[in-house]
């Protein structure tokens, strides 16, 4: 966690949890941040996102009434939306592969498993600030490049298709952590 200055960022935890909202501010303010502000859920964030220039945004995928993923879709492709391209890392209990992909085909930058952790979070926010992904719009998406690796070898045009080993990938990578 060295050589890392976060302390300018604006962050916006959305979460409806107010205890798992203090301990991401808390985990934030020891990594050196102090501009944080919070949302009980994806309606509240919305509003926030209006007055506040968030650099990176954590949010909750179960909320009510407006949950991560349709937060996440109002803010890559809403008609009021400020920030169409602001990272947002999705933290959840809830990690199956296909969730996962739900989550990235919403347009999320970085997916983060409950219970959180230091190193982890702050391993996805430097994975956001090291390796910026460019935005793509293509038919019914909007969002950040959903390739992590660029395959040169393969250049046909299904390129983009989910294959049957990328659980596996998934899977391997998942046990890494």
């Amino acid at each position: 966690m060295v050589g890392y200055n976060i302390e300018r960022l604006n962050f916006l935890i959305v979460d409806d949890n107010k205890h798992m909202r203090a301990l991401v501010k808390t985990i934030l303010h020891s990594l050196g941040t102090r501009n944080v502000i919070e949302a009980n859920d994806g309606a509240d964030a919305l509003r926030e996102l209006r007055n506040f220039p968030a650099d990176i945004v954590i949010c909750d995928w179960n909320m009510s009434p407006l949950d991560g993923l349709d937060f996440t879709r109002l803010v890559r492709t809403g008609k009021d939306t400020t920030n169409p391209f602001v990272p947002i890392i999705m933290l959840t209990g809830h990690t199956e592969f296909s969730r996962v992909v739900e989550a990235r085909e919403a347009g999320v930058h970085e997916f983060l498993a409950k219970p959180v952790s230091v190193k982890r979070l702050f391993t996805r926010i430097r994975s956001i600030i090291d390796t910026p992904r460019t935005f793509i719009r293509v038919p019914n998406y909007f969002g950040p490049d959903r390739r992590r690796s660029r395959n040169v070898i393969f250049k046909g045009k299904e390129r983009r298709r989910i294959v049957a080993a990328s659980q596996t990938q998934f899977e391997e990578a998942r046990s890494a952590m």
